[in-house]
């Protein structure tokens, strides 16, 4: 120490090991502060070298993975989907389709009784479930199904009085088939319908 001079610390500026053990397990923690800052818990942060990827833990690599995923795409074939035209002159009109495949279902739109030739519809209610139902077995036969593949069906009617002569149309028909069927009635477009039937079916 010279005299007059400003004071010199003696103390060694380089950090000793034990306050590099300190250090290094200072940094090793992280302080989670709750919201209110009241308190905190110590965890352990875990180092590059530490973490795991779910590939290396199940001993396959990130890009036999991906490969793998990447060939299960590619050879899953995509849903089928085809419009099946019919007779009625509000197809084009109201933008809809007899009936649709999708994947391994064949949906068919309300069929009204509308002959192919243009001209009315039968008098009785039996006779117009009867075309109805002809109409729906060649949109299926057309989509590569069948009446008998049918699943479900939906009846409307004008007047519950029609029930007892449009369910005889349908027991001719699905006697033995048996889909899940529901009948509404209603109002249909035009005034000389007394039924209109919509089903759905399966391709064998």
């Amino acid at each position: 120490m010279e005299p007059g001079g400003p004071a010199v610390s003696s103390r060694s500026t380089t950090p000793s090991s034990a306050a590099t053990s300190v250090a290094s397990a200072a940094i090793g923690f992280e302080i989670d502060a709750s919201p209110t800052g009241s308190d905190a818990s110590p965890r352990v942060a875990t180092g590059p070298s530490a973490r795991v990827t779910p590939a290396e833990a199940n001993g396959t690599s990130q890009a036999s993975i991906w490969c793998r995923a990447s060939m299960e795409r590619d050879t899953r074939r995509p849903m089928e989907r085809r419009l099946i035209s019919g007779h009625s002159p509000f197809e084009g009109v109201a933008g809809f389709s007899r009936a649709v495949v999708a994947g391994d279902r064949v949906h068919v739109a309300g069929t009204a009784p509308i002959p192919a030739d243009g001209s009315a519809p039968p008098e009785s209610a039996y006779e117009q479930a009867r075309l109805c139902l002809a109409i729906v077995g060649e949109a299926l036969e057309r989509a590569g199904s069948g009446l008998e593949h049918v699943v479900r069906t939906n009846l409307y009617v004008t007047d519950r009085a029609h029930w007892d002569e449009v369910a005889r149309a349908h027991g001719d028909v699905f006697r033995d088939v048996r889909p899940a069927a529901t009948c509404v009635v209603a109002a249909l477009l035009d005034p000389a319908w007394k039924v209109e039937i919509e089903a759905e079916a399966v391709l064998p």
